[in-house]
């Protein structure tokens, strides 16, 4: 009797021990870090999903991202204000920068800047006529969104008392900053904004419960190094031109040259060196 009782709880200790183990393995694999085979797909599958949306879902997800953007602008002209000569100031107000990235990429619109590597790398691995295309469709259709956003966003204080006089100053004085760039330094200063944001989307699925500190690291640091952003930028750029401060034609031409620049840096490098190193491996 004693050795069937021996018997029996060594069975039950057994299994706890199966279980504790099993329980291990799962906490182990889901603290586990993702390895980058599985970064890409997850961005790849987002891409897919984005590429068959509905055209009127990505317009009105673009234009809403576009308004959204800018209040990043805002937030900076805001803490120019609040801030004043405090010791400082002038790189704590790029704080103000992060806040439409915030609203932009936790909200889920769609950004042309990040569409520069999610629908990108799922046409990396499948390369057809009918992938590029869908590109093609998703990038037309959200800048232009983003556009309209964010010349609806620049109009509004100019013809509604949305800021105080001194925060208008601030706005005008801070889009003037980007437009009065030579047009070389607006496309060469965008490929690394470009690349910096491609490489804020490759490190979301990586940063579960910590999305919130990606977006304002990576986004403080585009602002802080003075880089040229397209949708930002073009805020900006319709600031400027609503207060008769520059020509429409030189407008979008900062614009085209802060997209292209954009392009090369989130598509040329980041997602095509992304795709580099786990092509062998998927």
């Amino acid at each position: 009797m004693a050795d069937t009782d021996f018997a029996a709880e060594e069975d039950k200790s057994g299994r706890a021990r199966d279980e504790h183990k099993a329980e291990r393995e799962k906490i182990a694999e889901a603290e586990a870090r993702l390895n980058a085979p599985t970064v890409f797909q997850v961005i790849s599958n987002d891409g897919i999903e984005e590429m068959r949306r509905p055209l009127t879902s990505l317009w009105w997800s673009g234009v809403a991202a576009g308004f959204g953007i800018s209040i990043s602008l805002f937030m900076m002209a805001a803490l120019r204000v609040s801030l004043g000569d405090t010791a400082g100031a002038a790189t704590l107000e790029k704080f103000g920068y992060c806040f439409g990235f915030m609203i932009v990429v936790l909200g889920r619109l769609q950004l042309f800047t990040e569409n520069t590597i999610t629908p990108v790398l799922p046409v990396l691995r499948d390369r057809t006529a009918q992938a590029f295309k869908c590109v093609g469709r998703l990038w037309g259709v959200v800048l232009v969104a983003n556009l309209l956003g964010t010349f609806l966003a620049a109009a509004l204080p100019i013809y509604l008392p949305v800021t105080s006089d001194a925060q208008s100053a601030a706005i005008l004085d801070i889009s003037l900053h980007f437009a009065e760039r030579a047009p070389v330094d607006v496309f060469f200063t965008a490929i690394p904004a470009g690349f910096l944001v491609a490489a804020m989307v490759w490190m979301m699925p990586s940063s579960k419960g910590f999305e919130i500190w990606t977006i304002i690291l990576m986004t403080f640091a585009i602002a802080v190094a003075d880089t040229s952003h397209v949708v930002v930028g073009s805020s900006e750029i319709f600031t400027v031109i609503l207060h008769g401060e520059m020509g429409i034609p030189e407008g979008f031409r900062h614009i085209a040259l802060a997209g292209l620049g954009n392009i090369i840096g989130g598509t040329g490098l980041f997602a095509m060196l992304a795709y580099a190193q786990v092509r062998e491996e998927m």
